[in-house]
């Protein structure tokens, strides 16, 4: 399931998936809110927080955020993705630097400052 986040900087969109995300969770939920903000921005900025009760995502749904992220290749100012999944936190410090703009990984008790640094703070 995928939730969006409120309470977060100006200009920052924030979503919080928990239990196993499937494609019907980021065609209904993460992509058209994305593709809103990005009708009425250039850049965006967006906070992405794994749960603690995330179990995984379906290929299917792995598959739609590829689709996102290169139909807005040059979209993303900056991302955060606040986790403590070992393998996402593994395979984030391996290609984070393939992420369009500024990445940085942050812990789920680090949630209060990744908002600050995403939104510029």
């Amino acid at each position: 399931m995928i939730e969006q986040l409120t309470d977060l900087p100006p200009g920052v969109l924030g979503f919080r998936a928990s239990g196993q995300v499937s494609a019907a969770d980021y065609e209904n939920v993460l992509v058209p809110d994305i593709e809103a903000a990005f009708a009425l921005n250039r850049k965006l900025r967006v906070l992405f927080q794994l749960g603690e009760d995330f179990s995984g995502f379906d290929a299917g749904a792995m598959w739609d955020d590829t689709k996102l992220g290169f139909r807005h290749l040059t979209g993303w100012e900056r991302t955060a993705l606040v986790t403590d999944v070992g393998w996402v936190r593994a395979v984030a410090r391996m290609f984070g630097f393939a992420v369009p703009g500024e990445f940085r990984l942050f812990r789920n008790a680090e949630l209060e400052p990744a908002k600050q640094w995403v939104g510029g703070l």
